[in-house]
Parts: structure tokens; C-alpha cells; sequence
């Protein structure tokens, strides 16, 4: 249960449940930098922000925030703010560089200690095994659009498990499949910045696929106590207008945005009416018996990523588009509201309306939000201070948002503010700061900004401060 705390007359402190999961979240390729040691081959996205315009200011990964060696720096960091969890990614091409064959140790040790200062740190570890950086190799072979490269997938998750389950308890799957399917080999502005509606929805039925067949093979791998889970950039879609027209739209970006992967992997089904508004792309052959059934392996929570809603109509959208069997279809128009710098609205009722969809259409099963936060043009003074006034009031509608759902039945276990540190932005290189923590990339010296103060208060109080007019 949520709770009320009465600070002052005016103002009040919502509780979270006991021990919801107060956690920051980052990717491997954003922060670890050190992209040819220790064995690490290219990845998809090595390769994409080294070709002509794809990255803002030909930015790349190789040294990103440098977290390969700083991890112990950015323990003692999350150590302050009093995390309880951090999850990160593991980069496939570390530990596995051609997507085949036995592991590097190197790779795996890297994680190993990583684990190990987490666990001295009373933090625990939560792993994802896919977050976009997949081997070149494979994609030389085809990439996701071949049901090959699901099976590799699987292979990877077991070495991973083998090496690391008895360090890290809570295990995901894959980040945003949507992204590296629509937006990786749809509209091409992630890699390997292929445009193919086909090879989309080729893809998404692989990474569901691949989700599923890994989600066995943790199974069987490690201890029987170990937490899977699987997250997804779930769009909260609004109509322009309560239209017929209108409301088509939102049908047809629920299917290709949402239903895509909820319907496989927690109905074991293809949702109908994708089928049906796809037919001119494909007949769906590529998608064989008892591949469904695979693809919805049980798992233990949902993970969510939210920065904002979409707000559609009855329309056509720009090519190249991600949204297969929807782009004639459907237009995209500006939510109302304040901007973050990647402009994108801020509108906490989004994932408020997402939660409470969870509650009704999956009754039953933990959510954790793994990714939630903002970017802003966050600079230190001459004090040597980040002051973000904006990322906090951004943070403090979301959470108390959240709490709103708990309040309302909605069965949330944690939140993962995204990000730890500011990074490497995939196509806008380092020009977007997300971090609580902010990052001098010529020197890499970190300042936690005013939001990590703020965080940290949050998290040692379990919960967030508000007036009483507005609890």
C-alpha cells in the first residue's frame, strides 16, 4: 500500500510501497566507451555513426562516458544517491564479438566486476542482454530480418547466464524491440539504418522470437530464484479528434507500435487487424508453426519506458516511415505542453494511461517503469554546479504519476530513472544530456546535478514531497 507522510499543513510526502525499487538505467554502447579493447568486435552502431550523417557531429561510441574504466567511480555515485538497483546492458559484441562461438572472459570479467562492486555496494545488479548493439558479423549475415540471428541470440543469453547467474538476480531480455526493428530497419535513423517496411516486421517477429527462445534458456540456466523480465517503449497513443477516421489511426499505431509484441509474447497470437492492414508487405509467411508459442515463454514482469505521448490522425506520414501498414494511414501532430531539448512534450498522464492499460489488459503481472527522464541543455557554472530545475519538475509529475497508478491498482515495483550519467545519444551523438549526473566528455569528470540531490532525497524518503492540494 501508498501512503500518505504529513510533512508540514501545506505539504505532504506520497509513499511508495515497501521495497519498490528505486533505481537509474544505462545502456552499454551510451557509456562504456573502450570500443576495441579486450576483445570487443564492431557492433551495428560502431559501424552506423561512422557513416556520413547518420550521427549529429559524426559523434561515436568509442569513448563514450568512459565507463569501462570509471565503473568503480560510478558505483561510488549511485552509492550516494542510495540506489537499490542499477540496470545496465551487456554489450554482445564484448562478450560474444562475432555473434557465434564461446565467450571472451575479458568481456564477461568486465561484468563480473561490475556485479561484484554492485553487490559490496548494497546495490543490486539488473542486466539486460540486448540494448541495440548487435554484432556486425550478424548483421553482415542479415541481421534481425533472419530468423538465424534469433537463435544466436539464445546461444549468447545462455554463455551470459552461465558466467553471471550467480551475481545477478533480475534479468531482461531485450530494450525496445520496436526501436530496433522500426526504427533500425524501417526508417533507417537507428542502425544499421536499413528501410525496408518488410524487413521491419521481419525483424520484430525475430526479436520476439529471439525474446522467447532466450527466455527458456535463462530458465534453464539460472537459479531457480532469478526474475525475467522483457521492456518495451509502449507508445500512449492519442486521437486528434474522437473522429472514426481519427480513432482508425490509433488502431493502426497501437498494432504496429504495441500490439506487435504484447500480443505474441503474452497472447502467443499475431494481432489480427497488423495482419491485415500489412497484406500489401507481406503475408507473414516468415512467421512458423510454433513460433508463437516460443516467442510467449512465460516471464515475471513487463518493463516500461516512457518519455511521452503520440498524438495521431487520419493522414499520411513522411518517407521513409517506421510504421509498416500505417504510414498512409496515419499523421503525427505536436502533444501540447512544455518541451524537453529533444523536443519532446512533458505529460505525465501518459504514463498514468499506460499503467492503468497494463492493470486492465494484464491483470496480474508486475510492471517495473525501467526507463523514465528528460534531456535538458544542462551546463556547470562557474561554481562548478549543474542546476536543473526543469529535469526535476519533469521526474516529480512522473513519479507522483506513478503513484496515482499504484493507488489505483496498478501493480508497479520500481522506477529506473534514465540516465545515470549524460552519454552518447545515439543519432544526436553528445549533443542530449540525460544524466543525473553530468559529464565534462573532454576530461570526463562527473558532477551530479541538483536532479541527483533531488533523486537522492526521493529515494531516502521513499517517496515524493507535494502540497496537499495536490496529493
Amino acid at each position: 500500500m501508498t501512503v500518505l507522510e504529513t510533512l508540514t499543513d501545506d505539504t505532504t510526502v506520497l509513499r511508495f510501497p515497501n521495497g519498490f525499487r528505486w533505481g537509474t538505467a544505462t545502456a552499454a554502447y551510451q557509456i562504456e566507451g573502450a570500443a576495441a579493447e579486450d576483445g570487443r568486435s564492431p557492433s551495428i552502431w560502431d559501424t552506423f555513426s561512422r557513416a556520413p550523417g547518420k550521427v549529429r557531429n559524426g559523434d561515436t561510441g568509442d569513448i563514450a562516458a568512459d565507463h569501462y574504466h570509471r565503473m568503480h567511480e560510478d558505483v561510488a555515485l549511485m552509492r550516494r544517491l542510495g540506489l537499490t538497483d542499477y540496470r545496465f546492458s551487456i554489450a554482445w559484441p564484448r562478450v560474444q564479438p562475432t555473434g557465434r562461438g564461446p565467450a571472451v572472459q575479458k568481456g564477461l570479467d568486465f561484468y563480473r566486476r561490475l556485479a561484484d562492486a554492485l553487490l559490496d555496494a548494497g546495490i543490486r545488479p539488473v542486466a539486460t542482454l540486448y540494448h541495440w548493439d548487435l554484432p556486425q558479423e550478424l548483421e553482415n549475415a542479415g541481421g534481425w530480418p533472419e530468423r538465424e540471428t534469433a537463435q544466436r541470440f539464445a546461444d549468447y543469453a545462455a554463455l551470459v547466464a552461465d558466467a553471471l547467474g550467480d551475481r545477478i538476480g533480475t534479468w531482461t531480455t531485450l530494450n525496445e524491440p520496436w526501436c530496433a526493428a522500426f526504427l533500425g530497419y524501417g526508417n533507417g535513423v537507428h542502425a544499421p539504418g536499413r528501410t525496408s517496411p518488410l524487413d521491419s516486421l521481419r525483424a520484430a517477429h525475430h526479436l520476439n522470437l529471439a525474446h522467447g527462445a532466450a527466455a527458456r534458456v535463462l530458465r534453464e540456466t539460472l537459479p531457480p530464484a532469478s526474475h525475467l523480465s522483457l521492456t518495451l517503449n509502449l507508445h500512449a497513443l492519442r486521437p486528434l479528434t474522437r473522429s472514426a477516421e481519427d480513432l482508425d489511426a490509433v488502431r493502426r499505431i497501437d498494432a504496429v507500435a504495441n500490439r506487435v509484441f504484447l500480443d505474441p509474447v503474452f497472447h502467443g497470437r499475431l494481432p489480427e487487424d497488423l495482419v491485415q492492414d500489412t497484406a500489401g508487405i507481406t503475408d507473414w509467411s516468415f512467421v512458423r508453426d510454433g513460433d508463437l508459442a516460443i516467442s510467449s515463454a512465460p516471464i515475471d514482469s513487463l518493463g516500461i519506458n516512457y518519455y511521452s505521448p503520440t498524438v495521431v490522425a487520419a493522414g499520411r506520414s513522411e518517407s521513409p516511415s517506421p510504421w509498416a501498414g500505417a504510414e498512409r494511414h496515419v499523421r503525427f501532430l505536436p502533444a501540447p505542453g512544455s518541451r524537453t531539448a529533444m523536443d519532446w512534450p512533458v505529460d505525465a498522464d501518459g504514463l498514468y494511461e499506460l499503467l492503468i492499460r497494463l492493470r486492465d489488459d494484464l491483470p496480474g503481472l508486475p510492471v517495473m517503469i525501467t526507463e523514465n527522464g528528460a534531456a535538458y541543455d544542462d551546463y556547470a557554472d562557474p561554481s562548478g554546479q549543474v542546476h536543473d530545475p526543469e529535469r526535476i519538475a519533469y521526474l516529480h509529475r512522473h513519479l507522483t504519476a506513478v503513484h496515482r497508478a499504484i493507488e489505483e491498482g496498478a501493480d508497479v515495483r520500481g522506477y529506473f530513472l534514465w540516465s545515470l550519467l549524460d552519454n552518447f545519444e545515439w543519432a544526436y551523438g553528445y549533443s542530449k544530456r540525460f544524466g543525473i549526473v553530468y559529464v565534462d566528455f573532454a576530461t570526463q569528470r562527473r558532477i551530479p546535478k541538483k536532479s541527483a540531490d533531488w533523486y537522492a532525497d526521493v529515494i531516502a524518503r521513499k517517496g515524493v514531497e507535494v502540497t496537499r492540494q495536490n496529493a
